[in-house]
């Protein structure tokens, strides 16, 4: 993409695209970290949310008109987006546009993937895009849209699905597919029970990241057939991908590199062992994901919060963090901090211990605690004294143990009734 003609070919591509983000989902596999907020507003990386890195690949991509699909609890979504994604030019022609659930098509919910995007086929006809990009909210990941687009179109494909390889043994929870020789879909299956392998022999098999590239006018003649189709669950990867494959020039798109070269990242934390490892790999020497990336940078809402501060140097009540990341307003007072991250204005007070644990934002720790392999979710107030990740029979009569051994704390499990935003 280093030729200037080339990028001049990509940027006009880019331009003539509206990007459509499926943020309307609960993620009930995140347990109680989403019984007040829904997945893509999920905290992440210290000072993000999971949201911020589709909007940031779709601005670092050149594309600049996207639209939000939200439904289920999304005022901390769009309260996010409100603060954090306000700087598009409308007089440019950019912009984010939410588009919640209101009963523009008879019904109040979308009732699936491609139910959300049927019911604003009025907006995307408005727009008049040449091409439509659809994607998750829900997934970390940094990619150039734009690559995928200029495949799209020397394909000369209705449709171009985003694909990677992962494990077979984990290929069940996601759209697998089978290609010919020019990348063209042979087979698409979602969420088989015994998914194909790449090829015969292989350990691993090729699914779908949930990214779709249309041709708008094959998108609004598809949506409009599947939404008059009976039993249809209205749904890309149940529905319309495995219908197409026959009738349209459906292609993949491996997704291998990142915007600079890296091999290519993507989680879909999506339990809370995957979301408490993915964090926790970002406080590695060299992690996968590079939040240090100033090529690809992701954007944010933040508060504007002090530095991160240390207090007290005496022996057995020293402020001290190693193999840990920590976000901006945090105070770590006399405590001390081993492979862990905190996100903003989170206080640690003397004489704890916290390990392999994430404390999201406004959390307080109080004195002589103990917090191993550990999820904290925002606004928790953790009394003196208090254990938590060193007894499983008592962290279970308490909190969410997940199947890793991850305790998973909320307010609410506190005794905390916060009601409040998170």
């Amino acid at each position: 993409m280093n030729d200037p003609d080339t990028a001049r070919y990509v940027s006009r591509l880019t331009r003539d695209t509206l990007a459509l983000v499926l943020a309307g989902g609960r993620g009930s596999r995140l347990q109680q970290l989403t019984q007040w907020r829904a997945k893509p507003a999920v905290p992440f990386g210290g000072k993000f949310r999971i949201i911020d890195f589709p909007l940031s690949n779709c601005v670092n991509s050149g594309i600049r008109r996207v639209g939000i699909l939200t439904q289920y609890k999304a005022h901390s979504l769009i309260q996010h987006v409100q603060r954090g994604w306000g700087f598009m030019r409308g007089e440019l022609g950019e912009f984010i546009e939410l588009l919640p659930a209101q009963q523009r098509m008879e019904t109040s919910w979308y009732a699936g993937t491609a139910d959300a995007v049927y019911q604003n086929i009025d907006i995307i006809r408005s727009h008049n895009p040449e091409f439509t990009l659809i994607l998750a909210g829900d997934h970390i990941y940094k990619m150039d849209y734009g690559t995928m687009l200029a495949a799209h179109v020397e394909s000369e494909a209705d449709i171009t699905v985003g694909c990677m390889e992962v494990p077979l043994e984990q290929a069940q929870a996601f759209g697998v597919m089978t290609t010919g020789d020019d990348q063209r879909i042979v087979e698409f299956a979602e969420k088989p029970a015994h998914p194909t392998p790449t090829y015969p022999g292989s350990d691993k098999a090729l699914a779908s990241m949930g990214i779709y590239i249309f041709r708008t006018d094959v998108l609004i003649e598809e949506l409009l057939r599947d939404a008059d189709t009976p039993g249809s669950s209205r749904d890309f990867g149940g529905d319309i991908i495995p219908h197409v494959i026959s009738s349209r020039r459906v292609t993949a798109f491996p997704f291998r590199h990142d915007p600079c070269g890296r091999p290519a990242y993507w989680r879909d934390v999506g339990t809370i062992d995957a979301f408490w490892e993915a964090n926790l790999e970002l406080i590695g020497v060299s992690p996968e994901l590079n939040l240090y990336d100033r090529e690809w940078p992701i954007w944010t809402y933040q508060d504007q919060v002090p530095p991160g501060k240390f207090v007290f140097d005496d022996d057995g009540r020293r402020g001290t963090a190693v193999d840990s990341m920590v976000a901006g307003g945090c105070i770590v007072s006399g405590s001390s901090l081993r492979h862990s991250l905190l996100f903003s204005n989170v206080n640690v007070h003397s004489y704890s211990r916290v390990e392999d644990s994430l404390l999201f934002p406004d959390v307080d720790i109080g004195r002589h605690c103990l917090i191993r392999k550990a999820i904290i979710d925002r606004g928790c107030k953790i009394p003196a004294g208090t254990s938590i990740g060193i007894d499983a029979e008592e962290d279970a009569d308490r909190f969410h143990v997940s199947d890793g051994g991850v305790v998973l704390v909320t307010p609410e499990m506190l005794g905390q009734r916060l009601h409040y935003v998170r």
